[in-house]
């Protein structure tokens, strides 16, 4: 597949069939996503590969954390669809930033800096993946909801650093439609 043809194919996918996932393409998703660029060559990822039984663990204590902060009048919004996704995708991949900690804790502006290069370079990776994924005929979903876990599930793994997002990676069971995209005109500017 071209890579222009892998853009504009992926999409999100949100439902998968009960098909486990060869490791040699795992691997190769994976692979992708340490390939991407980073800044200062920093590589500021650590993977988290969630599979088999292990997957019910990782739903429960994201739904610990929709319960926790559901006591506080947080609202959770589309988590709760996002959980039975996550329940459902024969892999999940929390995605952390080994160099970061939690995002409400105090930073200095040197640290704010570093974390911002750092998120730059997981989305490029996280990129990778779903780009990888859909060239090997593999559904995936870039998953931001699981902030609504995120002491729980950083317990669970036992990772200090900052948890990003998680990709659910699988063979799809639905073809979504493709969403709109806005023009390019529209969100481009020449300083000419």
């Amino acid at each position: 597949m071209e890579t222009f043809d892998a853009i504009n194919t992926r999409k999100s996918i949100r439902k998968y069939q009960d098909k486990d996932i060869p490791q040699e393409i795992l691997d190769k998703i994976l692979t992708a996503a340490i390939l991407s660029p980073s800044g200062k060559n920093k590589q500021p990822w650590k993977f988290y590969v969630v599979r088999g039984e292990k997957r019910a663990e990782m739903v429960q204590e994201m739904q610990k954390g929709m319960d926790r902060l559901g006591t506080q009048g947080i609202n959770t919004g589309s988590a709760r669809y996002t959980i039975r996704v996550m329940a459902q995708a024969p892999v999940t991949i929390l995605v952390f930033n080994p160099f970061s900690r939690h995002p409400l804790l105090p930073r200095n502006t040197q640290e704010i800096y570093g974390d911002m290069v750092d998120m730059q370079s997981i989305g490029a990776s996280i990129q990778n993946m779903l780009l990888e994924a859909t060239d090997l005929g593999i559904g995936s979903l870039w998953i931001c909801d699981v902030y609504f876990g995120y002491e729980e599930l950083s317990e669970w793994v036992g990772e200090k650093g900052e948890l990003i997002a998680a990709v659910s990676l699988g063979y799809a069971d639905h073809t979504p439609r493709m969403r709109l995209r806005k023009p390019v005109d529209e969100v481009t500017v020449y300083v000419e």
